[in-house]
């Protein structure tokens, strides 16, 4: 568990835990997240970059979700997840592929690889301009020659949405999920509280919480992270439910 720059607050490892890791995928599936498409879209744009990819690293890759497409793309796929809970359950997900327990702050592999991904926001769990800098050095550092970077964001300052509420339920065997949420901005981050609730026939209904803590850099700031750590910068706005894609490929070789 880390904390969050000059606030006290612990964001990190805390998070998503094995409530969460439940049903997670279950919920942002039912709000109408393809998993499948965005693989699929990330894959075509690493290899309009490197059209020789055959391995790719997934950073805060949780219960696999995204990782599993990817490894029909890609002759070798790895994870890197922060929360144990989630890691044990891609590797359950996907026998086989390399699941590593770690922070995406201070990991080091032996490998290196073609493709390094951070979906879904994940990247704003970084509390600084100083982290992110640094993180994104580290991933250039695991990068083959000519590697790519594709890292889905959270929001920026000028597009996050100050107050914003959003819920959503779905039945799943004869089980039914419900998350609601509700997010704020305190300072250069936001904070969201979500709820949770899961009905079951036999264990009944149960409630947990979580609050995540996130970063809102700005647009310059991904991008002179990604130019400090030796990578090109394309920005592609639109997706990823408004959040747009950084992508860049290795220029030249990162500082060890």
């Amino acid at each position: 568990m880390a904390e969050r720059e000059g606030s006290g607050e612990q964001v990190g490892v805390a998070l998503y835990g094995a409530e969460a890791s439940e049903v997670y995928e279950l919920m942002h599936e039912s709000r109408g997240k393809d998993y499948a498409a965005e693989a699929s879209d990330i894959a075509r744009r690493i290899r309009a970059l490197l059209p020789g990819a055959r391995s790719l690293l997934d950073i805060a890759c949780g219960t696999g979700a995204h990782l599993r497409h990817f490894r029909t793309a890609f002759e070798r796929v790895e994870g890197l997840e922060l929360s144990a809970t989630m890691a044990a359950a891609a590797r359950r997900r996907l026998p086989g592929v390399t699941v590593h327990t770690g922070d995406m702050r201070d990991f080091a592999l032996e490998s290196t690889f073609s493709a390094i991904t951070c979906m879904f926001g994940s990247i704003g769990y970084l509390s600084s301009t100083a982290q992110l800098d640094a993180t994104l050095a580290r991933f250039a550092r695991h990068l083959d020659p000519g590697g790519v970077v594709a890292i889905d964001p959270w929001w920026f300052p000028e597009t996050f949405l100050d107050g914003h509420v959003a819920g959503g339920a779905t039945t799943v065997a004869g089980r039914t999920l419900a998350r609601v949420s509700h997010s704020v901005r305190r300072g250069n981050a936001s904070r969201m509280d979500v709820h949770y609730l899961v009905a079951d026939p036999e264990a009944g209904v149960r409630h947990f919480n979580e609050t995540h803590l996130i970063t809102l850099f700005t647009r310059a700031q991904y991008e002179a992270a990604f130019t400090a750590a030796g990578l090109t910068v394309d920005y592609v706005d639109g997706l990823h439910g408004g959040r747009g894609l950084f992508i860049g490929a290795l220029t030249r070789p990162s500082a060890p």
